[in-house]
């Protein structure tokens, strides 16, 4: 595939004006901007909107849809879904600031944790809001993951089918069967399922994988990733200090939202590539493995021949006298 900056040229976009349009938001990848003109796009991808409303790419919220009833946005990382109350910028969320765009309430329907990047659908009525939540509740929102994990797991799909509880017995959720816990009264536990298929490998010690949500638990693909060996780069709290320093973020992107509109009936499905954080990530990965592999000679992933190691051998002392 072509690279993002060759099709822009070909459009007529060269120097200055190229840079300047990838840098305030008139380059759309998939509908939304990107500043990332390394990355290798099908050229069907790309839109430039000269007249588009300026914006920082990657950093800023995007209104992928809009009508009456429901907004769908992509959320960039670290904005919360929903204020909180324990953040000093806890009043700034998707909420805010679709409750100011629209100049109508803001109805949450469902989250992404604040590191995460991606899809999100928000309801303007309480009625829309209601129909959206049953459909989670019945599992048919699409709701589809693509994160950069330490190790490779199986091609898949593999399904991970656990109890989640809020405490593990360290504090921190996790999976009743895989730590050993019981439920109880004040933490019952509730059912959580994630389908997981490996992607690519990205280098020796790291894949791009997508999780499906089927129910959606808080922090449940971060939890059964880490569970099943496959930490998320970047996790700062539960994968180890070493992934955890791999990524400057959490490494996971909401990557697809699929649901039926709750008036109008029709189905409604949305992409949304890795960003280009994530995506940069991924080819510097992939860029260090290849010149590791032409040092080394494994350019097929595997190590590469060993260097015919010195041998230290002892002189024999036989037939000598003592001294």
């Amino acid at each position: 595939m072509p690279r993002l900056s060759s099709i822009l040229r070909e459009r007529g976009l060269s120097g200055g004006a190229l840079k300047r349009a990838l840098e305030t938001g008139k380059v759309l990848l998939d509908g939304i901007p990107t500043a990332d003109g390394g990355r290798q796009v099908e050229p069907d991808q790309v839109q430039v909107v000269p007249h588009a409303r300026r914006s920082r790419p990657g950093r800023d919220l995007v209104v992928v849809h809009r009508d009456d009833h429901v907004v769908v946005v992509w959320k960039p990382p670290e904005l919360l879904s929903v204020p909180a109350r324990n953040r000093p910028d806890g009043h700034i969320s998707v909420m805010s600031i679709v409750s100011r765009i629209t100049r109508q309430e803001a109805l949450p329907v469902h989250r992404i944790d604040a590191p995460t990047s991606g899809l999100l659908m928000v309801a303007l009525q309480p009625e829309a809001q209601q129909v959206l939540k049953e459909q989670l509740e019945l599992h048919s929102v699409e709701r589809r993951y693509l994160a950069l994990v330490s190790g490779h797991p199986p091609v898949g799909p593999v399904t991970h089918d656990t109890v989640m509880v809020r405490n593990r017995g360290d504090g921190l959720r996790g999976s009743a069967e895989a730590w050993g816990r019981y439920t109880t009264e004040s933490d019952p536990g509730r059912p959580a399922v994630t389908h997981v298929r490996r992607l690519a490998m990205v280098d020796r010690r790291c894949s791009l994988v997508e999780a499906t949500l089927e129910t959606g638990r808080t922090h449940q693909v971060r939890i059964h990733l880490a569970e099943a060996g496959f930490p998320i780069l970047g996790d700062p709290l539960y994968a180890t200090p070493q992934v955890a320093r791999r990524a400057s973020r959490l490494a996971l992107h909401a990557a697809v939202l699929g649901f039926v509109h709750p008036v109008s009936g029709e189905a409604l499905r949305f992409t949304a590539p890795l960003p280009d954080d994530l995506e940069r990530l991924r080819r510097s990965l992939e860029h260090e493995q290849a010149e590791a592999d032409a040092t080394d000679g494994g350019g097929d992933g595997r190590p590469g021949p060993r260097r015919p190691q010195r041998q230290n051998r002892r002189r024999s002392t036989k037939g000598r006298g003592k001294r």
